[in-house]
């Protein structure tokens, strides 16, 4: 009976993978780092797709200005932390699923905490934004062999049908990635011409300057997060505040989603045959 209702809950989806992959993909553990825009929608598309294990990584709060981008920002939850929040939600998308909230900033102290022994997740999405925390990841999970999938800048896009995906090393347009390459060849020895087997989400979309706002403190964004000033990613910091679009970020989050499912099927989708489908 467990199985016959794991399996109508996710009915239409086992009608692309089949029953095996459906039990695949209900094994398989996936950690998502970074809750924002991008990582929540990412977390939401695996849950509904029959994920049986979700790692939800940030250490951030639910802050007002979010509620254009995040499932988590809803009136009642600024505030309280974003993994929990979402902990919470994809627990009722599907109560069958194993659902970790993991108040962390990713970072080389963190790192092997989440990333080795038992916890060793299958598959990574790396939704960060902050630069080194992001460089250390993908260097840490190259070289553990530790799957995992690369969210490049959703920021200051307004065109979702610009997104696309490539390898890391491949990538066109967006700064983030090319800062990102710099780094990780200058720092982690990544090779300068070879295929990094890294999937990415990108936009071919040239970024737009934000706009100046008319409550904007000196012509200059005003923090209003909860958690005020922060070791992480501080506000008062940031260079720019780049406008964001929900219906962008949210392709990101499910491109990425898409990705995860393909690298945990993909003896499957290259030979639908194999699986009954």
């Amino acid at each position: 009976m467990k199985e016959y209702r794991l399996h109508r809950r996710f009915d239409r989806m086992a009608r692309l993978t089949g029953f095996e992959g459906m039990q695949r993909l209900s094994q398989a553990h996936v950690m998502v780092i970074g809750l924002g825009g991008v990582g929540s929608h990412a977390a939401e598309s695996l849950v509904r797709s029959g994920i049986g294990k979700i790692s939800l990584v940030d250490f951030d709060m639910v802050c007002v200005t979010n509620s254009n981008r995040q499932l988590q920002a809803m009136r009642g939850n600024v505030g309280k932390l974003k993994s929990n929040v979402l902990q919470e939600r994809l627990s009722l998308v599907n109560p069958q699923a194993t659902i970790k909230s993991i108040p962390l900033f990713y970072d080389a102290r963190t790192s092997d905490m989440l990333l080795k022994g038992k916890k060793r997740p299958d598959v990574v999405i790396d939704a960060i934004d902050n630069v080194t925390a992001k460089c250390h990841l993908l260097a840490t999970c190259r070289e553990e062999r530790i799957p995992v999938i690369c969210s490049t800048g959703a920021s200051g896009r307004w065109d979702p049908t610009k997104v696309e995906s490539a390898d890391l090393s491949k990538t066109k347009v967006d700064p983030l990635a090319a800062t990102v390459r710099k780094v990780l060849r200058r720092e982690y020895g990544f090779p300068r011409y070879a295929k990094w087997n890294i999937p990415s989400v990108f936009s071919t979309e040239a970024l737009q300057d934000p706009h100046v706002l008319p409550y904007d403190r000196r012509g200059e964004f005003q923090c209003v997060c909860p958690n005020g000033e922060n070791t992480y990613h501080n506000c008062e910091e940031r260079h720019v505040i780049w406008g964001t679009a929900g219906f962008v970020t949210g392709v990101f989050g499910m491109t990425c989603a898409s990705l995860v499912i393909q690298e945990l099927l993909k003896t499957q989708i290259s030979d639908p045959d194999s699986a009954g489908v």
